[in-house]
């Protein structure tokens, strides 16, 4: 991470890393078939590690599922904001499209893991439904995790803080909706939306 920060990005080859750091790329191959590779990895430790605190803190067990999606957001996000540099220059590198969301695919396997360990409740369709439902609620937290880290990658206010307003709106609605169709929370949302100019672009 160091050296992408330093070189405004990653090292050509993986022995130009091996040879900067002393060690073989046989080293690294032990672990990785490529820096791709890597970066999933990387991406995945920042979500594991964010669990990690959670898991320390003894009255995280004790929070609504709401309240436990909220934190793990708001401490994921802070290690993000610590590791800008590397983050953004990564993210950059793949792009932030539908096209190259492969960087993400290890950190999503573990988001979902977490979602559907939190049990969300939703409006109950019908039981033939349910999976179906089940598949929904982990998309539609992971686009929105999405659309938080797009947010994130353009904000400029100190420390993120604008982040961490989003954070707890866009949570807020998305919890809102499993359940009911809450108008409110959904303008509430789209005004802080439009005041920051949020483009999709």
């Amino acid at each position: 991470m160091d050296t992408v920060v330093a070189q405004h990005g990653t090292p050509f080859t993986v022995e130009d890393l091996a040879e900067a750091h002393n060690f073989t790329s046989k080293a690294f191959e032990a672990h990785f078939e490529s820096f791709d590779d890597l970066n999933k990895a990387i991406f995945k430790i920042f979500l594991d590690n964010a669990l990690a605190v959670l898991a320390e803190t003894p009255e995280y067990f004790g929070f609504s599922k709401k309240d436990k999606l909220l934190s793990l957001y708001y401490t994921l996000f802070e290690n993000f904001t610590l590791n800008r540099d590397f983050v953004l220059l990564t993210i950059k590198s793949y792009g932030l499209n539908l096209n190259t969301l492969s960087l993400f695919n290890e950190l999503k396997e573990s988001f979902v893991a977490f979602v559907d360990s939190l049990e969300m409740e939703t409006i109950r369709l019908h039981d033939t439904l349910d999976s179906f439902q089940k598949k929904s609620v982990q998309e539609g937290l992971w686009v929105q995790f999405l659309l938080t880290l797009k947010f994130w990658m353009s904000d400029d206010s100190p420390k993120c803080q604008k982040t961490d307003i989003f954070i707890e709106k866009s949570v807020n609605t998305g919890v809102e909706l499993l359940n009911t169709k809450s108008l409110h929370n959904i303008i509430d949302l789209g005004k802080f939306l439009y005041a920051e100019k949020i483009k999709t672009k």
